[in-house]
């Protein structure tokens, strides 16, 4: 069982955000939905028949909670899930199913139609940071500042000095 469990607060969209994260994420499923009872029970629940209270999924072996609160509270880029990606391909797949606001896109982070942020981001960034040539990691890291979806290519390019990304 997993120590630390995120949970998402939704306007009134819990359900189907569950639904759609499980089906962009392989090895992914919905554990359980719990919903507000009929309103007619307690005034706290005007207006939340129906939707959820207590929802719990998971998305590739990483468990998350979920609820849905009202518009009280919205999610922002303090806080982003990072999805690593093996290749290029796998890069392309999660920035096409996730990234839906370009205004936010920047280094490999986007955000979703429900405005949880991610990072897309390809385990050959974290080498290319992190090689011990400072000139060469430098120059990925510049190019990476200019991408919005990283481009292995680009980064690899980059790094060895043929040239920036566009």
């Amino acid at each position: 069982m997993q120590k630390i469990t995120p949970s998402l607060w939704f306007d009134m969209n819990a359900e189907e955000a569950m639904n759609y994260y499980v089906n962009v994420f392989k090895n992914s499923k919905i554990i359980h939905i719990e919903k507000y009872p009929d309103e007619s029970l307690d005034e706290h629940f005007k207006g939340m028949a129906g939707k959820v209270i207590n929802g719990e999924f998971e998305l590739d072996g990483m468990r998350f909670i979920c609820l849905d609160g009202g518009p009280i509270f919205k999610f922002n880029e303090a806080v982003s899930f990072t999805v690593t990606c093996k290749d290029q391909e796998e890069v392309d797949y999660y920035w096409e199913k996730l990234s839906a606001v370009p205004e936010a896109e920047q280094c490999g982070w986007c955000k979703d139609k429900f405005g949880v942020s991610w990072q897309i981001v390809p385990t050959r960034l974290g080498e290319l940071l992190n090689d011990p040539d400072k000139e060469k990691a430098n120059r990925a890291m510049q190019a990476m500042m200019k991408m919005h979806k990283l481009d292995v290519v680009e980064l690899e390019r980059a790094f060895e000095g043929d040239g920036a990304a566009s």
